[in-house]
């Protein structure tokens, strides 16, 4: 496996566990995370072995808490012009389509929603709590909120951006507005998003590969538009070999033991 300065790295079968690891700063990201975590993603790509990843941090307090105060981002002169610290994050910045899960323990804030913005779905501790602090500091919010737009109704992401510092969004509201997709005790957090991926992983890869696509390009199409790219999603992702491994599962005559969330 290889070794990183702010990552952890693991395989378990065809899952990954991406762990963002600067638990003494809240697993806050710095210039160097970033660049791991894009050359991370980028090398899934062409990982045949993998077919999901889990996204998570290190120890029990913070998920992530966006950028580390103490990083310092050179911008250019002009205001026409910005370096933006987090466009190396997410997995989908790096066209990696691959399912992605994130596995959110403690607090999650400001930059940290670079990488809630760019992952499939997410599973949260009932210790996790959500919020982004740049209005209190004097900062306009605005990359983070638009990335979250899509998993929050307008006046949840509305409020969270405007509350800044004074109010958390707990994990079991965050389940209710649609944000987070199931809650669990910290301690079965680990365990609950293995089982997950790993049943996502079991599943024909090109078939998930193409849903995923087509949903992420459904949400920035009208309607019409998304229903027209379907004929070449669905042209590109029934492929022989894909509908023969989806096939043999019922052939097995092991049936699948489905659970009710």
């Amino acid at each position: 496996m290889a070794e990183y300065e702010t990552l952890l790295y693991e395989e378990t079968g065809a899952v990954a566990w991406v762990t963002l690891n600067r638990p003494d700063r809240h697993n806050s990201f710095n210039s160097k995370m970033a660049e791991e975590i894009h050359a991370v993603w980028r090398g899934l790509r062409v990982n045949d072995d993998i077919r999901c990843i889990v996204l998570t941090g290190a120890g029990d307090k913070a998920f992530c808490t966006g950028i580390d105060r103490n990083e310092d981002v050179p911008q250019p002169s002009s205001p026409f012009m910005i370096d933006d610290p987090g466009n190396q994050l997410g997995p989908k910045s790096a066209e990696l389509w691959k399912p992605v899960i994130a596995a959110v323990n403690g607090m999650a804030c400001g930059g940290a929603f670079y990488f809630l913005g760019e992952v499939e779905f997410t599973i949260a501790a009932d210790n996790a709590a959500f919020f982004d602090p740049h209005v209190t500091y004097g900062m306009a919010a605005a990359f983070e909120p638009i990335l979250m737009r899509q998993y929050m109704p307008f006046a949840e992401i509305m409020r969270l951006s405007l509350m800044g510092n004074h109010e958390r969004m707990s994990a079991e509201r965050a389940r209710e507005i649609g944000l987070v997709s199931e809650v669990v005790a910290l301690a079965d957090l680990r365990p609950r998003a293995g089982e997950v991926a790993a049943t996502i992983a079991s599943q024909p890869t090109i078939a998930v590969q193409g849903t995923i696509r087509a949903l992420w390009a459904a949400m920035e199409m009208t309607r019409t538009q998304a229903l027209k790219m379907a004929d070449a999603i669905v042209t590109l992702g029934n492929q022989p070999e894909s509908i023969e491994e989806g096939l043999a599962t019922f052939r097995s005559g092991n049936r699948i033991e489905w659970k009710l969330r």
